[in-house]
């Protein structure tokens, strides 16, 4: 048997790669500035395409993983994300640091039942 035959069993399926990779490339130009990853911009000269499909992703994921009765912390935590937009709320640079800091502490899908979110 050729070993370019052979299968490796990947623990993370590819769609839960991509939206991870795409999901911390985008989370890193939010942190620095750009707007419109957690929510639709107005603008048409401001649009964010990789943003908008981030968004997409994310809830094609949780529906798939949903039917499966399986969960993504990541992709929950971002979709959660999406829905502030209050005034007083943080703005979009700011959550996606706090973001970024949780999970490289590997923090994301490891809160304690009561404990609050940074936002």
């Amino acid at each position: 048997m050729d070993p370019s035959d052979s299968i490796e069993a990947d623990p993370m399926p590819p769609f839960i790669k991509a939206f991870g990779d795409q999901l911390l490339a985008c989370l890193a130009e939010c942190a620095r500035g750009r707007r419109g990853l957690f929510t639709e911009q107005l603008e048409e000269e401001h649009a964010w395409p990789q943003a908008a499909n981030l968004r997409q992703l994310a809830l094609a994921l949780q529906t798939i993983l949903a039917q499966q009765e399986e969960q993504n912390a990541l992709c929950n935590e971002f979709l959660d994300l999406c829905t502030i937009h209050g005034e007083s709320d943080p703005g979009e640079p700011r959550l996606a640091r706090a973001f970024l800091a949780r999970i490289e502490r590997g923090e994301v899908g490891n809160q304690a039942e009561g404990q609050k979110l940074p936002w």
